[in-house]
């Protein structure tokens, strides 16, 4: 029987004693199970960006941490082309492991108990990759950020930057005012995210409400319509026939 390929795993913590008691653990466990610490992360950016570097089989993740939360971490990580599995840490979070229960998702609480850690890593080895709706559901508040997979790594888009989200055939076109990403995501459920920041001025457009300098109304095959100005852009985007009432509401 061929002896199964360690399991690589990437920890996330932001705090060093945590990361350091991880990797006691997982070294103890290594005379059992077959395994590999590749990397350690101590925020989301840096895990998401070594998670792309070395397509880890198991992420150890810290569900609070500075700057990017570790369940949008976890959303993030599901647009990796081969998804790791996902363990997260906790400390005690009635909230938190009722939903992970619920949904069985994987989860250790602080402090990690080597057994419990074992457990985790023999079911990694099979687990199925946590679906984005599950995560959304634990974490129901809108992302920060929303992510663009380029030549097999992640790349963040604050969500603040972005000027408007545009549907073109199965994706969506993310603008900023420097450049264009292309995301895998549905502009229904975008819209339904980002409800407050985000105003659809077509079927297939969503404008940032902050974004917007202004309207105008042009000429175009003898009859009239409405186009939306924004800051840091000179391109002019149509407002249709149906959301007119948008230019209204909007300008007051």
């Amino acid at each position: 029987m061929s002896t199964p390929a360690p399991l690589k795993i990437l920890i996330v913590d932001d705090e060093l004693p945590a990361r350091r008691r991880l990797q006691e653990l997982l070294a103890d466990l290594g005379a059992r199970i077959a395994l590999e610490v590749v990397a350690e992360a101590a925020n989301g950016r840096e895990a998401l960006a070594l998670a792309s570097a070395h397509a880890p089989d198991v992420v150890l993740l810290d569900i609070r941490m500075p700057e990017i939360e570790g369940i949008e971490v976890a959303r993030h990580l599901q647009k990796l082309p081969r998804p790791p599995a996902i363990v997260f840490t906790t400390a005690y979070d009635a909230y938190a492991i009722k939903a992970f229960e619920l949904h069985a998702i994987d989860y250790l609480l602080k402090p990690i108990r080597a057994a419990r850690l074992e457990d985790a890593m023999v079911r990694a080895r099979s687990a199925a990759p946590v679906r984005d709706e599950t995560l959304h559901s634990l974490q129901p508040e809108a992302r920060a950020n929303l992510c663009a997979q380029e030549r097999g790594r992640i790349h963040l888009i604050p969500v603040a930057e972005i000027l408007y989200l545009k549907a073109e055939l199965k994706y969506v076109t993310a603008r900023t005012a420097e450049r264009e990403f292309l995301l895998e995501e549905s502009l229904t459920k975008l819209e339904q995210e980002f409800l407050e920041r985000f105003v659809r001025i077509h079927r297939n457009c969503l404008v940032a409400r902050a974004a917007i300098r202004g309207f105008e109304r042009v000429q175009e095959e003898g009859e009239g319509r409405w186009v939306v100005m924004l800051n840091g852009l000179d391109e002019k985007l149509a407002v249709s026939r149906r959301q007119q009432h948008v230019v209204r509401e909007l300008r007051g």
